[in-house]
């Protein structure tokens, strides 16, 4: 069984070192064509292929050519597309996140200045409350991107609403109900 396999390859092989025994390099290209012929000589082919299944003999086939072409322009490299893609996620990513942090910042330097200033009323909140109502904006845009995980996102927001709460409790807008005793 072996025999009869090694039989079929060598005469494939045979056939085929035939056919390209007399290749010779050719420069013949179509004039406004990005494509240039390849071919192989006779000796790079005998090199080649009596290491193969066979050597080469002295068969002579005239009139027989075979043309490669191939594109000089190479297709793009996954990896580095898949590096390009992964750079361009990182800096969206970076510029949300930093929204998000600056949204909070001003958010706490707002209740901060709230809570230090004596006198306060209750009106001062409606421009915390905007300012809160974009940083929850910021969250959720990054949680929909994926820039963020819902969980982060639900933790941030309920900082921003504890402050808040800190404020007014400090400034007696808020009274917090008792807790339910149980006997």
């Amino acid at each position: 069984m072996a025999a009869i396999s090694m039989a079929c390859v060598s005469s494939q092989c045979l056939s085929l070192s035939s056919k390209l025994h007399n290749l010779s390099l050719s420069s013949t290209q179509l004039p406004n064509s990005s494509l240039k012929s390849l071919s192989f000589s006779a000796n790079s082919s005998r090199t080649l292929f009596s290491q193969g299944c066979s050597s080469l003999g002295s068969f002579q086939r005239r009139g027989f050519s075979v043309v490669c072409e191939a594109a000089t322009e190479k297709k793009a490299d996954s990896a580095a597309k898949r590096t390009r893609q992964a750079e361009t996620r990182r800096l969206r990513n970076k510029a949300r996140k930093s929204e998000v942090k600056t949204r909070m910042r001003k958010v706490f330097e707002a209740l901060d200045a709230l809570r230090k200033k004596t006198g306060a009323a209750p009106e001062d909140l409606v421009p915390i409350d905007n300012l809160i109502a974009e940083a929850y904006s910021a969250i959720d845009k990054a949680v929909v991107k994926g820039t963020l995980h819902r969980n982060t996102a639900a933790r941030r927001k309920s900082r921003l609403a504890r402050n808040k709460k800190v404020v007014e409790i400090h400034h007696g807008w808020y009274t917090p109900a008792p807790a339910p005793t149980t006997v």
